[in-house]
């Protein structure tokens, strides 16, 4: 067998009763929760018994999913499974940066509190949707962006799935337009047009958030969704800055661990999206999803 990779679950993939499970039957997951309570009180309830609505929020969605994404991560070492190298998606590389050690375990709970207030108050403030994009290549979605003024492409997903943020008004006469150029274009139910410039706000305010904490020498390889290459200490400021506000770069951060050796991916986190964008990207790898008991169990009967 080759390498072993985590890849974090990013935000939409979040459900009410997400973590309980783990909580209950892993130490390593339990301890991940009573972090992020005694930092926000709540936020395992919320996870555990919150409305969709309420999940919905990106102020709660982001510590919610980063506590459930660690802790699905935790229960895996735990059980003796340990992954070569990781990588997040969007608000999933938080959580991935604290694995990896870059964020101690306060520090990386900490920032995704102050990410989601920063992003959630950017997007009141600029306000904008998102819409996936399907069956055209990179290059024509790119294209067809470039027709208006504030649609951008954001998340390279896999081939021939781009996402894009804009301007809703905008973006209802794009979504058209995909429509003529023989693609299929999906409107998605979020808060904000995130990893774009409607972003910037939260950017800035979050570099100068990074500039009073400590960022570690990573302890395992992690890849950045900037520019899908390792992350270094000296460069993570800015990595993981302008992550915020620049297109996530998944494709290539799949790619590029399958180049490095990776044939077994493991999904930390509520639900099986970063799965189906791996199968639809690599041929000959093994694909699991953990996120509760059941699944944890699955792959531990296979992997050890």
């Amino acid at each position: 067998m080759g390498k072993i990779a985590f890849v974090f679950a990013g935000q939409g993939a979040q459900y009410s009763g997400m973590g309980k499970e783990l909580y209950e039957h892993s130490a390593a997951a339990k301890s991940v929760f009573d972090i992020a309570d005694s930092i926000r009180p709540g936020t395992s309830a919320q996870c555990f018994s919150g409305s969709d609505e309420e999940l919905s929020l990106t102020k709660n969605t982001q510590p919610c999913l980063y506590s459930v994404d660690l802790a699905a991560a935790r229960a895996l070492v735990e059980a003796g499974i340990h992954p070569d190298c990781v990588a997040g998606f969007s608000l999933g590389e938080i959580a991935a940066l604290t694995f990896s050690g870059i964020f101690s375990e306060a520090d990386g709970f900490d920032f995704v509190c102050r990410r989601a207030a920063a992003m959630q108050n950017s997007a009141e403030n600029h306000p904008g949707s998102m819409a996936a994009v399907l069956k055209l290549s990179n290059e024509q979605v790119e294209t067809l962006c470039q027709e208006f003024k504030q649609v951008y492409p954001v998340n390279y997903n896999c081939p021939k799935q781009l996402v894009v943020a804009g301007e809703k008004s905008e973006l209802a006469l794009f979504v058209k337009r995909v429509g003529e150029e023989k693609g299929r274009a999906v409107l998605l139910n979020v808060s904000g047009g995130f990893h774009s410039p409607f972003m910037n706000d939260a950017a800035k305010e979050l570099s100068s958030v990074l500039d009073g904490l400590t960022l570690y020498t990573p302890q395992i390889p992690i890849y950045s969704n900037l520019d899908a290459a390792l992350y270094t200490v000296e460069e993570a400021k800015s990595r993981i800055t302008n992550q915020i506000n620049h297109p996530v770069k998944w494709q290539s951060i799949l790619e590029n661990m399958a180049a490095d050796g990776v044939d077994t991916f493991i999904e930390v986190g509520p639900g099986k999206t970063l799965s189906g964008l791996i199968k639809k990207t690599l041929k000959d790898v093994q694909v699991f999803a953990v996120q509760d008991k059941e699944s944890l169990q699955e792959a531990m009967a296979h992997l050890l």
